[in-house]
């Protein structure tokens, strides 16, 4: 970790998010895999292995739009941020099965992908929404991609990257839920007003 602008390098291990907690940014370096709804089911329900080590690794909940270069190799174009909640049902299996560190998505995710990263001394963040061209200048190569039958945006496509982010840390090793805790701060904050509004249109029906 730096002691400045804090970089995950992959492989990562569990020193390096002990002292992250909710609402820290940070940047990633070195490996990401994309991965997302069929891929999960695939380990979860079907019990089949991943085509890609994840131990120590990073995963992005993301369907990039990928070009095929004239020799072959690939090219990310976009690479944006798919909506981690859909991933819940089946996230904290999937991290203790793989072994995987970090999760990267869109918005946050719930009790049992928390319970996960307890378990398993992993974090999920959130990668801003829109930026997902900014996003695929951070890659600098696409290494290798498994399980194309699924299609471009369902295929594992591991990236390298570097100071990939922001990443704001959503769940922390200790299981805390920045998402959950923030909509509990803001239902509080809202009671009084929402008890003043209805004392102004009661008489609506």
């Amino acid at each position: 970790m730096s002691t400045q602008k804090k970089i995950l390098t992959t492989p990562i291990k569990d020193e390096d998010l002990a002292e992250l907690n909710v609402g820290d940014v940070v940047y990633l370096t070195g490996q990401l895999v994309t991965c997302r709804d069929v891929a999960h089911r695939r380990l979860i329900e079907l019990g089949r292995d991943l085509p890609v080590n994840l131990e120590g690794g990073a995963i992005f909940h993301a369907g990039p739009i990928v070009r095929q270069k004239d020799d072959g190799s690939y090219e990310m174009v976009s690479i944006g941020p798919t909506t981690s909640m859909r991933m819940e049902k089946f996230e904290r299996e999937f991290i203790a099965r793989t072994g995987v560190k970090l999760v990267v998505g869109k918005g946050g995710m719930g009790a049992e992908t928390a319970a996960g990263c307890l378990e398993n001394k992993a974090v999920h963040a959130i990668f801003p929404g829109g930026c997902a061209v900014l996003a695929a200048t951070q890659v600098e190569e696409i290494e290798d991609a498994q399980w194309k039958d699924l299609g471009m945006p369902e295929t594992l496509w591991v990236n390298r990257v570097r100071e990939f982010g922001p990443l704001i840390i959503s769940i922390d090793t200790k299981g805390r839920n920045l998402i959950d805790e923030n909509k509990a701060r803001f239902n509080e904050k809202k009671k009084p007003i929402l008890e003043r509004i209805n004392r102004e249109v009661r008489f609506i029906k």
